[in-house]
Parts: C-alpha cells; structure tokens; sequence
C-alpha cells in the first residue's frame, strides 16, 4: 500500500478499477517517464505514436460505449487520468481531448454517419481529434465567439478562428463551434478541408510535451452533414467541457502525487545536518499537509465518479472538483519544489515540471474564476457572469 493513502481509499476501489489502474501506470512508467523531461524540454512529442499506444490498450474515449470505445466506468477513467497526468499533463491532455472533447461531442451529438467515419478509428488513435471553442478574442465567455457558420444552399460556410486547441497541428478531424443565424452549432470539420489552417504555438512556457496549435477558417464549405445535428446551442459545447472536467479533477491529482511521491524520497535520503530532511518537524508538517489535502482530493474525485457512474453528476458539482483539485495540487507542487531546494527547478525531477504545466491547468477548461461563480450561482440563485 502507498503510504500516501492514509485513509485506505484504494479499499473502495473495485478489483477492476485498480487493475485498469497498474495497466494505465505501467504504460505510463515504460512509455512516457523515461522521455518526457526531453519532450517538455524540446517542446515536441511523439502524439501519434502516443495516441496509437492509448488506443492499443482502450484509453481513448474509453468512457464511452460502442465503436470501438471500452465503455469503461466514469471512476476507471478518472484513475486512468490520474496515472497519465503522473507522467505529465500534457500526455493527460491528449488522451481528454480526444475522448472526452472531440469523441465524447461526436458521440453525443453526431449523426450516425458521423459516427461511423470517425470514432473507430479516433478510438484506435488513427486518427486525432481536436475541440475549436476557444478564440483569440474568446475564452471564458464563449457565448461571445466570432466565428461565424452561414448557409450557402445546402452548404455551410465557416469564417473565423480558434486559439489554444490542443492536438490541433495533427489533427485528422476538428469539432468547431460556429455561431450561426439559429445560434450555437458545432460541425466536424475535416482538417485538410480547403480554407483551413492550422499552426503550431511554440515558446510555451507549460505543457511543453502537448502539441497545441490556432486554427483560422477562411471561407470553410462544408456539406450539409458535416454538422453535428443535436448540437444545438451553447449547452452542447458546455457539456463536453464538464466531461473534460472530470477528467482533470482527478488527473490534477496524478501530478500532485508525482510531486509528493518524489519530495517523500528526496526527503528520505537527502542528509542536511546530520540527517535526513524527512527527520525535520517542519519537513513533516509540510509533508502532512500535503498528504491530508491529497487524500481529501482523491475522495472528493472518486464521489464525483460514482455520481457520474449513477448518472446524478451536476456540472457545479465537477467544478467543484475541478477547483478545489486543481488549486490544491498546484499548492502541493510548488511546496514540494521547496522540499527539494534548488533541486526543485532541475529537469532532473519532475516537479518544476509538474507545477508549470498545472499552471495551464488552472485555467484551461474554465479557470478558478469561473468555477467560484458556477459554484457560487448554485448557493445564491444568482449569476454574476453579466
């Protein structure tokens, strides 16, 4: 048992559940820790290799049921994303934009053509999917983007851009989301369509090891079936956002317990003043409160996936998994990073790593901000966002 489970969570855990768990870690252990320092220090990474090992063991929309998808449980894919984000946040990010953004609106809101063409092979990881709602100009207020979707007889016609999407440099299929004359609709949108571009954000400071890209959309036709036909209005996007956010709550986690895993070794066997700094009181106090608030997220993370396995999740109720997990495990992340002393800003270790990424974290997928007024429209009855 690890020593970081005070309270013996693992003990609610299904014999599935954690054998999906070690096959997840053990992945991640051979494939992702033995190069992600170069990846996140080069800014590159193999995504497609990634992705096609992802989809090998049935990780890619692996909450999902049918055409090809594992249909796993909400908590199986929530200890998946734990495990992956140990690795990295990046290689995490991958895996949820693909199933939990791209898939997860193919699946939920596409035809049955849509389907077929894309989800078979998206969940075998030939082929990479993105999810375009985030603009230059638009971010937490998504009901203000610019990009425009306008009938030409029975065709579509897309104008505008999108920034921040990861996968998009090598995506096969983009879900854009357009405003047009009868509101809100989302379009799969193949990626080699004329008029669509798709360019690579370097110089990123977090998240070296994901691939993130802006996508401009100059005069995109598109056929009539290439919109998503029970995508209608801004709840659609909206609920795919709260699926990625499910995943995060506990993948946030992942980076905190690499984080807290590696300062409790450091700790141990780092000598200063005649013994080791784990021998210290206020090196125990730290790692004791960071243990407490590690559990107390675990916990939090596995209610919120037995909810969803029940089918009674509410979306103020994932942003209070998204706030508290993620606000935590950065605080976690940088204690841990004055445990290791200057240590903690080498590539050596992976928490300088771990707490840069997690500043993307933070605010992707709905920043803080946002959650504080979801959670705090719940109590009050009231919305602060106009």
């Amino acid at each position: 048992m690890s020593p970081l489970d005070l309270l013996d969570i693992d003990a609610s855990l299904s014999e599935e559940e954690r054998q999906i768990r070690s096959v997840v870690r053990q992945l991640v252990d051979d494939r992702v820790r033995p190069h992600v320092a170069g990846w996140y220090e080069d800014g590159q990474v193999p995504a497609r290799e990634l992705a096609r090992e992802f989809g090998k063991l049935g990780l890619l929309g692996m909450h999902l049921s049918g055409y090809g998808c594992a249909g796993a449980s909400a908590v199986a894919y929530g200890l998946a994303c734990l495990e992956l984000e140990a690795g990295d946040s990046g290689v995490r990010s991958l895996v949820s934009v693909q199933g939990s953004l791209a898939m997860y609106a193919i699946w939920r809101f596409g035809s049955e053509e849509q389907k077929q063409r894309w989800l078979p092979a998206m969940a075998a990881g030939e082929a990479i999917g993105c999810f375009g709602l985030t603009e230059p100009d638009h971010g937490s207020d998504p009901a203000s983007m610019a990009t425009r979707a306008r009938r030409d007889g029975d065709d579509w016609i897309l104008n505008g851009a999108k920034m921040w999407i990861t996968n998009a440099p090598i995506a096969d299929v983009g879900v854009i989301w357009a405003r047009t004359d009868e509101g809100v609709r989302g379009f799969a949108v193949p990626m080699d369509t004329p008029g669509v571009t798709a360019r690579e954000i370097r110089h990123k400071m977090s998240l070296r090891a994901s691939l993130t890209g802006e996508i401009a959309l100059d005069d995109v036709r598109l056929p009539a079936d290439a919109r998503l036909p029970e995508a209608i209005g801004l709840k659609a996007p909206l609920s795919c956002l709260t699926e990625a956010r499910h995943g995060i709550v506990w993948g946030a986690l992942g980076a905190a317990r690499d984080c807290l895993e590696t300062a409790l070794s450091y700790a141990t066997t780092r000598t200063q003043f005649g013994r080791p700094l784990a021998g210290f009181q206020l090196t125990q106090a730290k790692l004791a409160d960071m243990a407490v608030e590690w559990n107390k997220g675990l916990l939090l993370a596995l209610h919120l996936g037995r909810l969803a396995d029940a089918g009674k999740l509410r979306p103020e109720q994932v942003s209070v998994g998204k706030l508290n997990n993620v606000r935590e495990a950065i605080a976690i992340a940088r204690e841990c990073r004055t445990i290791l002393g200057a240590n903690g800003v080498s590539g050596e270790y992976p928490v300088m790593r771990h707490a840069n990424n997690l500043e993307s974290v933070l605010t992707y997928e709905g920043t803080s901000e946002i959650h504080q007024l979801v959670i705090g429209q719940r109590l009050t009855g009231l919305s602060a966002f106009a």
